[in-house]
C-alpha cells in the first residue's frame, strides 16, 4: 500500500535546501523562488530556526543563513565516511605522485558531490571544495561512473536515450579503467577520473585528478589514468 507523503515536511526541506544554496536570503525571495505562500515559508523558517538549523545573518535583519549545526550530520560514521577515510591515503599518493589536485566524488541523488579533496601545491591549480556539486553532463566523474550503471539508470541521469555512440564510449571507458574531460567544463582544464566499483558492480564514487592542460597533456594521460585505476581498484575492499 502506498504511503502518503508529508507535503509540509517536503516544503520545509525545500526551504532549508534553498536557504543553504542562496544564503543569506529573506522570506520574500524564498517564497518567490519556490513559488510558495509567503506566510507558509515564514512558518517553515521559524520552525528551522527553533530547531537550530538556521539563524538571522549577523547585521542583516530578515536574512537567513545556516548555523554550524548542519555539520553534526557529517559526524556519525556511515558508509561514505568510511570510504572517505579509506580514500584519503590514495588522494595523498595521487597528489604527491602527480603534483595535481586529487579529490573523491560520490553519487548524491541525480548528481555527484565532492567528499574530500587535496589541492595541488602549484600556484596555478584547480580547486574543488568539499561539498561542491558535480554535474552529470560532461564531467570526468560522470564519464567514469555512468558506464557501470544500467542503461535505464544512465538514461534517467542523462535525461536522454543512450545512443550507440555513447554505448561505445562507455564500453571503451570500462575497458580503459578511467575517463577524461579535456576542457569540456572549463577551457584549458583537464580532469581524469576512475570509478570505485564494489565487488557487486555498484559504483560507490570516483577518484579524480585535475589540473591545467599544460601539466596534463595527452602524452601523460595514460600513465596518470593507470595510477587512478590502480588506486580505485584497491578501494574496492572499502565498499564491499
Amino acid at each position: 500500500m502506498a504511503v502518503k507523503r508529508s507535503s509540509s515536511a517536503s516544503r520545509v526541506l525545500k526551504v532549508f535546501e534553498h536557504c543553504a544554496a542562496h544564503q543569506p536570503i529573506g522570506v520574500s525571495a524564498l517564497a518567490r523562488d519556490l513559488g510558495a505562500d509567503k506566510s507558509a515559508v515564514q512558518r517553515d523558517l521559524m520552525t528551522l530556526a527553533d530547531a537550530g538549523w538556521i539563524r538571522v545573518a549577523v547585521g542583516m535583519p530578515g536574512q537567513w543563513e545556516l548555523t554550524p549545526h548542519v555539520l553534526t550530520l557529517a559526524r556519525p560514521p556511515h558508509s561514505t565516511d568510511s570510504l572517505r577515510q579509506r580514500a584519503r591515503p590514495a588522494l595523498e599518493r595521487l597528489r604527491g605522485e602527480t603534483g595535481e589536485t586529487a579529490y573523491l566524488t560520490v553519487p548524491d541523488g541525480d548528481q555527484f558531490v565532492v567528499l574530500d579533496a587535496l589541492e595541488s601545491e602549484h600556484l596555478l591549480r584547480m580547486v574543488q571544495p568539499v561539498g561542491m556539486v558535480v554535474r552529470v553532463h560532461g564531467t570526468a566523474t560522470a564519464r567514469a561512473i555512468l558506464p557501470h550503471l544500467s542503461e535505464a539508470e544512465q538514461e534517467r541521469l542523462l535525461g536522454t536515450p543512450v545512443t550507440a555512440a555513447l554505448r561505445e564510449e562507455f564500453h571503451a571507458t570500462r575497458a580503459r579503467g578511467y575517463a577524461v574531460n579535456d576542457g569540456d567544463i572549463e577551457p584549458s582544464a583537464v580532469a581524469m577520473a576512475a570509478a570505485i566499483v564494489s565487488r557487486q558492480g555498484v559504483p560507490a564514487g570516483a577518484l579524480v585528478l585535475t589540473g591545467p592542460v599544460e601539466r596534463l597533456p595527452p602524452s601523460r594521460r595514460d600513465e596518470v589514468g593507470k595510477r587512478l585505476r590502480r588506486e580505485a581498484e584497491a578501494l574496492t575492499q572499502a565498499v564491499g
